[in-house]
């Protein structure tokens, strides 16, 4: 099973953050302040961090962006674990990097089920060796998470790549907002669709002339298309 670096001051949600995972057979490894995180991350080498938001001596968002940033750590998965419920807060997770938004409180069967949701997308194979696309002016390199449009390198979240990714892998086909919902975040359809559409308008700001690959689809999500003619339903 996986190893799990929980970051939560509460020592009581910790606990039983920490009880749970390992009753589900993962080995944990805990910290109350995002310092101890930081050297936890060094020594441990998670496969997934669950990251509270608001720390004793710095924020989640700081943590996030840090995890993200590091090219030994930028693909370590991360679920932020919060009190605030707000979709300007969620949204700003996904924009540092985070894989997934918990908010308390939470019933220890859904922070469960995102767990599990948030490692079988990390635990996806790759090809073994590095599969370059290249569509006009847009070059991915799906190995190594990186891409880049008329030659400059686009910084994208790793959200922000899976969703690209996906899109490719299903060009020329229409994705639901509810299938993008389920397939890229691993959340319920439930969810309020707008963190799609947010996401899929940031990923055209900074593909710049590339984004006119992903099309609108009036009332039904979004497509990727290789001829990028402006057909709008």
């Amino acid at each position: 099973m996986a190893r799990i670096l929980v970051v939560e001051d509460e020592a009581d949600i910790r606990d039983v953050i920490a009880f749970n995972l390992r009753q589900a057979g993962h080995q944990i490894v805990t910290a109350g302040r995002g310092s101890e995180a930081l050297s936890a991350l060094e020594t441990q080498k998670p496969n997934l961090v669950i990251l509270d938001l608001m720390l004793p001596d710095t924020s989640g968002t700081e943590i996030c962006k840090t995890i993200k940033h590091d090219p030994r750590t930028k693909h370590v998965p991360v679920l932020m674990l919060t009190a605030r419920g707000e979709e300007i807060d969620r949204v700003v997770g996904f924009e540092v990097g985070a894989d997934d938004y918990v908010v308390k409180p939470f019933s220890m069967r859904e922070l469960m089920l995102r767990v599990g949701a948030v490692l079988r997308r990390a635990g996806t194979p790759s090809s073994p060796t590095p599969e370059l696309i290249e569509i006009g002016e847009l070059k991915i390199d799906n190995a190594a998470h990186r891409v880049w449009v008329r030659g400059s390198e686009v910084e994208l979240t790793a959200l922000e790549f899976r969703l690209l990714i996906t899109f490719y892998e299903r060009r020329e086909r229409v994705q639901s907002r509810a299938t993008l919902l389920d397939d890229v975040w691993g959340v319920s359809p439930d969810m309020a669709t707008r963190t799609v559409d947010t996401h899929v308008k940031r990923l055209r700001e900074k593909l710049a002339a590339a984004g006119d690959h992903i099309e609108t689809v009036r009332g039904v999500g979004y497509r990727f298309t290789i001829s990028r003619d402006k057909e709008v339903a």
